[in-house]
Formats: structure tokens, sequence, C-alpha cells
């Protein structure tokens, strides 16, 4: 599902306009992004939490180098988002 369909879904479930469902849901992505790249936790009862989390440094290969044969390279350690949903949402799933 894109956002655009999800956009229309709640228009049409809310009977909000588009652009105004729109403009909320890029706000809510935006501050969700801003929050977790601060290394803030964002909770949504019911629905899971955005964290930030930690990858430790570890060592790759560079395929592309020595005809194919890669060559060791370090990748450094460095956040990424996650989401966690919620146990009730994993339970309406089963």
């Amino acid at each position: 599902m894109t956002k655009a369909e999800i956009v229309a879904k709640i228009a049409e479930k809310t009977g909000v306009e588009k652009g105004s469902t729109q403009a909320v849901i890029e706000s809510f992505m935006e501050i969700v992004k801003e929050s977790v790249k601060n290394n803030e936790d964002v909770y949504l009862r019911g629905f899971g939490s955005f964290k930030s989390k930690m990858r430790k440094e570890k060592v790759g290969r560079n395929i592309r180098a020595n005809g194919g044969k890669g060559e060791k390279i370090v990748i450094p350690a460095h956040n990424i988002p996650a989401f966690k949903p919620a146990k009730s949402f994993i339970n309406d799933l089963k």
C-alpha cells in the first residue's frame, strides 16, 4: 500500500479532505523521523514503537575489488531506525 492509498482510505473513513489528511500524515512521518534521529523512542499503544538502534562495527567485503574476490573493509558502527510491533498488533495478524 502506498502513502497515496493510505491518504485516500483515511480521508474516506474520516470524511476529511485528502489534502488535509496528507498534511497530517506527512507531519506525523516527519515527527517520527526527527524523534528517532534524536534517539527518542516513539510509542504508539496498540500499534508499536519506533526506535534508533546501534549497529556494531563489523568487517565486510568490497566485492568490486580484486576482480570479484573482494577486500576486507571496516563498516563503522552506526544507528539504524527500527520498528517493533505491539503484542496486540502481532496477535491481530494471527
